[in-house]
Order: structure tokens, then sequence, then C-alpha cells
């Protein structure tokens, strides 16, 4: 919940939209809106869904979890969640799903993309790629071995030091390698030492930053 308060916040502000507008575009009262930023109420999940449709966001998935919370009177819930023996109260966690795209076709949507939900909220167009190959698998320290999940944000600037979706000048096929900086010069380093690092100069596209990394069994 605090998640999306946080995120609607955000683009409230970004879009100069009051909560009496936002109200009045959902079909509720400001006070209804208030409650809900105040997390003093929680709104039924198709309205949470509503509320970042009509400021522009993608919709969210939500998973029903269970936390431990205190069984007070003064913390009120549109769907009427009832409090167990313990003192639980269901609360919602909140995903966004983003295609698992192939290397060769990175900007081609293919209809039939598999999707992989995460609680990051990208800044731009984002998607997973399955790591390949034994470049970014170090002895030690950061690793990120094939077999591997990564969640890339277009949205993001590549900075030195991040691990980044690059492609170069020689090949069509995108590489995941970290970005350095040494002497004013950029360079796309792989983790793994024996392979060789390489300059990143103007004509080096930079496709999108690398956030997140998961393995699955």
């Amino acid at each position: 919940m605090d998640k999306w308060i946080a995120l609607v916040r955000a683009r409230m502000c970004e879009l100069k939209i009051t909560q009496e507008k936002l109200g009045e575009r959902i079909g509720v009262t400001q006070g209804a809106v208030g409650h809900w930023l105040r997390n003093e109420r929680r709104p039924k999940l198709e309205t949470m869904n509503q509320i970042l449709v009509v400021l522009g966001l993608p919709p969210m998935e939500f998973a029903l979890v269970t936390e431990l919370a205190e069984s007070s009177g003064s913390y009120g819930d549109d769907q009427n969640s009832a409090t167990d023996a313990e003192g639980r109260i269901p609360q919602h966690n909140l995903y966004f799903r983003y295609p698992v795209t192939r290397w060769e076709s990175l900007g081609v949507e293919d209809p039939e993309a598999r999707f992989e939900a995460t609680d990051y909220y990208a800044q731009g167009s984002a998607f997973w790629l399955e790591v390949q190959g034994d470049a970014m698998t170090a002895p030690v320290g950061l690793s990120v071995p094939a077999g591997m999940l990564i969640l890339v944000d277009a949205g993001l600037s590549a900075l030195p030091g991040k691990l980044v979706i690059a492609r170069l000048p020689t090949s069509a096929t995108p590489v995941f390698r970290q970005l350095i900086e040494e002497g004013g010069q950029r360079y796309l380093r792989p983790l793994n030492p024996t392979y060789p690092k390489v300059v990143c100069d103007d004509a080096c596209e930079m496709i999108g930053v690398v956030v997140q990394a998961t393995m699955k069994f």
C-alpha cells in the first residue's frame, strides 16, 4: 500500500492534479481520495488500478499476503478485511509485469512473450532478458551467471559503475556489461576477468540499465 501511495502522490504532483480533480475523474469524493493517500482507508483493488490508469500509469498486479498488524479500530478498510485471532490482516503487495525478451529481437514486440512480475516500477520501457554465456560470471564479488533473468529499464541514464545493456557498432546483438570510466574514456567491462573490456564511444548505443537480477529453480 505504501508503494502505491508514493507512486500516486508523485504522479499527481507531476501532473498537477489535486485530490478533488482525481476524485472527479474516478467518481468519488475528495475526502475518499484523502483517506486513501493518508493510508487511513484501503481502496478496493479495482479502484487502485483505476486511479493508476487515470494518471497514465500501467495497472498493477496484486498479491494478497498476510502481515502482522495491530487490531485497532482506528484503521478503516474498504474491503472489510477481518483480523484473525493473532491480529493479522490481509495486505496487498503491488507488482508490475514486464515481458521476457529475446536478445536478437530487442525493441520488437512479441505477442507470445511471457511476462514476469516485480515490485520495481520502471522509469521507461522495461523488459527482462535471460543472461547467456559466462562473460558476467565473476570468480569473486558481483556475479550474474548464465540463466539469471535481468530486468532492464530503458528510462534510466547509464552512469559509470552501472550494469548496462549496450549495442556496439560491430554487432547487431547487444551485450550485457558493466559501464566503467578510466582516464576520461568509457569502457564496457565484463565481470569475468578472462574477457576483454571494449571502448564505449559515441557509436556505442545504450539500450538500458539493469536494475534487478533473479534466478528461478
